[in-house]
Parts: structure tokens; C-alpha cells; sequence
């Protein structure tokens, strides 16, 4: 089995990152985001890259630290209000933005991992989602036609991880990281805790090691609160 385990992101990167490549990266807001991978982007100083992405979380954190740099020309995403340098950015024509909606997203991500290069769809019919795309009637109704996403690099966070690659995740942070995993020509995963191979119950496996490239483990992690909401005294 090739060694698939590196020492921390930065190292794990290096040699397939590069300007211009299109990066899958889990997560939604903060949560289950590739947080080591994505500062060791930064880092690098990859540019004009293409981030497939629910939203580019928040200013200062996650996907917004790529979006302060000028590092990404161009975001696939569903939801960008909660950072206002997306905003800056995009309304000075200075970020490209394809909005999907999240169901969407979802499925194309899932599509492109399974080998499908487009699928057709009810939802965005009729709206400002659907210019330019094809259009077909089945059975009365109207569809409209999304092409699956394939990326050069998933970058993925997960729970826990064995040495072959294999990954769990952990309650809402499942979220969009197993179709990513599947949808890239390089799969790159930082888990919370890298086990050896035979800890993880087979059938507690949600994506199989066959997809993963290469494993590091990034903890400690300082998990930060999207928007933190308390109860009035």
C-alpha cells in the first residue's frame, strides 16, 4: 500500500497544487471545512484558482482567507451573505460567481464524483439561474440542464481517518465532504484524529480509502462559531 500519510497540509500539498486549478472543498460555514488545508493554500500562494464551495466562510476564516489575498478568480457556490469581502469583491468585478442553488450544488458535486456529466433538474426554472442553459420537456414539464463538477483537488475535512485513507465524519460536519471527496482528480483529507488501518469498523466507513490521494492529521483544532446566538438572560 502506498504511504498516503503526510505530516501536516502544507506537505501534503505540495507537488499537486498549482495556478488556476479548480478546488473542491467541503464544509458549510465553518463547519467540516478543511481548515489546515486551506491556510496551507494561503500559504503556497496558488492563484486564479476556482473554489467549488457551499459559501466562502466568513471574513477572516475558512475560504475568506483566500478570498483576502486574491488567491480566487472565480467561486461555485450557494450562499455568500455571511462575508462582506465576497461582497466587496464581486460587486467591483473582481471575483467570478456561479450561483447554484443547494440542492444543486449537491448533486452536481455527487454527479461529477459518479462519472455524470450532466443531469436535469425542476429546480431554478424559470429564474435567473437558468440563463443560458438547456431546457428539455419531460412528461409535461420542463427541466433544466446541470453539468456534474469535477475538480483538479478536494480538500476534505473528516472526523477520523486511518492510514489507507479511509474516513468518518462526524453529525453536521458529513456535510458536503463525501460527494468532494469523490468529485477530484486529487482527494486530500485532514482528519481530527488518524488512526491505524483496521481501527474503523468497515461499516463505519463513509468514504472508502480507494478515494483518498493523501491523509494528514490536523489537530488541535480551535473551532470557531459562525454566529454565535445566546439566550437573553
Amino acid at each position: 500500500m502506498a504511504n498516503k500519510v503526510y505530516k501536516d497540509a502544507r506537505s501534503a500539498l505540495e507537488g499537486v497544487l498549482q495556478d488556476g486549478m479548480m478546488l473542491m472543498c467541503g464544509g458549510f460555514g465553518l463547519v467540516g471545512i478543511p481548515d489546515k488545508l486551506i491556510h496551507a493554500v494561503r500559504d503556497l500562494g496558488a492563484k486564479n484558482l476556482t473554489c467549488v464551495s457551499n459559501n466562502a466562510g466568513i471574513d477572516g476564516a475558512g475560504l475568506g482567507l483566500l478570498l483576502e489575498t486574491g488567491q480566487v478568480k472565480k467561486m461555485i457556490s450557494s450562499y455568500v451573505g455571511e462575508n462582506k469581502t465576497f461582497a466587496k469583491l464581486y460587486l467591483e468585478g473582481k471575483l467570478e460567481l456561479e450561483f447554484n442553488p443547494q440542492g444543486t450544488l449537491a448533486e452536481r458535486c455527487r454527479a461529477g464524483g459518479a462519472g455524470i456529466p450532466a443531469f436535469y433538474t425542476k429546480t431554478g426554472v424559470g429564474t435567473l439561474v437558468a440563463e443560458g442553459k438547456e431546457t428539455k420537456v419531460f412528461d409535461g414539464e420542463e427541466y433544466l440542464m446541470e453539468r456534474g463538477l469535477f475538480g483538479d483537488i478536494a480538500l476534505i475535512k473528516a472526523w477520523k481517518g486511518d492510514a489507507a485513507g479511509n474516513l468518518v465524519y462526524r453529525k453536521a460536519a458529513r456535510n458536503f465532504n463525501p460527494m468532494m471527496a469523490t468529485a477530484a482528480k486529487v482527494c486530500i483529507a485532514e482528519v481530527e484524529e488518524l488512526v491505524p488501518v483496521g481501527a474503523i469498523d468497515p461499516d463505519h466507513v463513509h468514504t472508502p480509502g480507494i478515494f483518498v490521494n493523501r491523509i494528514l492529521c490536523g489537530a488541535p483544532y480551535d473551532k470557531q462559531i459562525e454566529q454565535r446566538t445566546i439566550r437573553k438572560a
